[in-house]
């Protein structure tokens, strides 16, 4: 008789840990208000990590838009300037119920000129070229300003309490709900290809959005259990741990040493994106992570099995927050934050308020 968990029950437990995750600042009373209430409440502005360098084959477009998600905001574009939308390029997706900024690239030979570029939901706002398609992750992090409605002004204090010892500690590298589809559907659905052999989805799209699904739900999974443990801010042996300037990996072998460099920004913990080339952690950490996989009933046969559709990494445990702002309006409460690439304002949202603030959208 095996020992394995029923699968069932196990994607249950999983999807229970997802909503019940630990939060850096839980100690902190709660900030009470409410998001969204109009799109310029939710406002991003992408920071490129390049400029483009005014000539080359591809058109660059500097676009705010709203109401919109960035796919639709390509098609649309393309369409009105006669480019193909599958040659277009953007570094990141945008929510969708939000104001947004980001480059969009064009494979396109004519440079309109802004005005001359008319789309519902979209304002062109700058024209330029580059040598290069505009690739997914090329940027450095994203700018957010959030409007927080009917926030007591006693709250303010709870905010400013939570958002410094983000600053100081950084923000646990969490995925955010949206990650897992709506209610959860794409993480069943991953779960019921990758985990119990069912028939893979038909698009090449979909085989990777589910990998990358069930690897993050056991990411977060596996960052709950370090938070739980109070050791967000430790090293321990064999943990794989990335040089904060360089982003270089190594080994843990001197865990009190390394917890120093942990809290002085040195160097911080990676967590496991499950996959077959994945380096993989030693000593005690590849014990915990182990037995994570072994808790959920996924083997890491079953990644190896999906190998081409997401090959596995290391994700960083906790990221900066930076240029860190907050002011009253009335009795709203704004906030200006800047997150690095792959992470997610509705992560830190949900340190303040303690609840899920923001609706289910596009990856930040």
């Amino acid at each position: 008789m095996s020992d394995a968990p029923d699968p069932v029950a196990a994607v249950r437990a999983l999807s229970a840990r997802l909503s019940n995750l630990p939060q850096l600042t839980g100690d902190i009373p709660r900030v009470q208000g409410e998001l969204k209430q109009r799109p310029e409440d939710f406002t991003v502005e992408e920071l490129p990590a390049y400029p483009p360098a005014g000539s080359g084959e591809h058109l660059y477009l500097w676009i705010e838009k709203r109401e919109l998600n960035t796919q639709d905001a390509v098609a649309r574009i393309a369409q009105a300037i006669g480019a193909r939308p599958d040659a277009a390029g953007y570094a990141g997706l945008k929510d969708r119920r939000a104001v947004t900024r980001q480059w969009l690239s064009f494979h396109h030979a004519a440079t309109p000129e802004p005005a001359q570029i008319a789309v519902e939901g979209v304002q062109v706002l700058a024209v330029s070229r580059h040598v290069n398609k505009l690739r997914t992750g090329h940027l450095r992090g994203n700018r957010f300003t959030v409007r927080l409605t009917g926030v007591p002004s006693e709250h303010d204090a709870h905010a400013s309490a939570a958002l410094a010892r983000l600053v100081e500690h950084g923000l646990p590298n969490y995925y955010g709900a949206q990650r897992f589809g709506f209610e959860g559907k794409n993480l069943s659905s991953a779960w019921s290809w990758i985990v119990e052999g069912g028939r893979p989805p038909g698009k090449p799209f979909l085989r990777k959005l589910f990998v990358s699904t069930l690897q993050s739900a056991l990411f977060n999974a596996w960052l709950g259990d370090r938070i739980d443990a109070g050791e967000l801010l430790c090293a321990l042996e064999g943990d794989i741990m990335r040089k904060e300037e360089t982003g270089g990996l190594f080994a843990c072998s001197d865990a009190a040493l390394d917890s120093e460099r942990v809290r002085s920004w040195e160097i911080s913990a990676t967590g496991p994106m499950f996959g077959a080339r994945m380096r993989s952690a030693e000593a005690t950490a590849l014990t915990r992570e182990g037995a994570l996989l072994e808790r959920y009933g996924v083997r890491s046969e079953h990644f190896v099995r999906v190998e081409r559709s997401g090959e596995g990494t290391r994700r960083p445990s906790r990221v900066r927050v930076s240029d860190v702002a907050q002011r009253r309006e009335g009795d709203d409460l704004v906030l200006s934050f800047t997150l690095p690439k792959g992470s997610y304002a509705t992560v830190l949202l949900a340190e303040l308020t303690k609840t899920d603030t923001v609706p289910v959208g596009d990856d930040p």
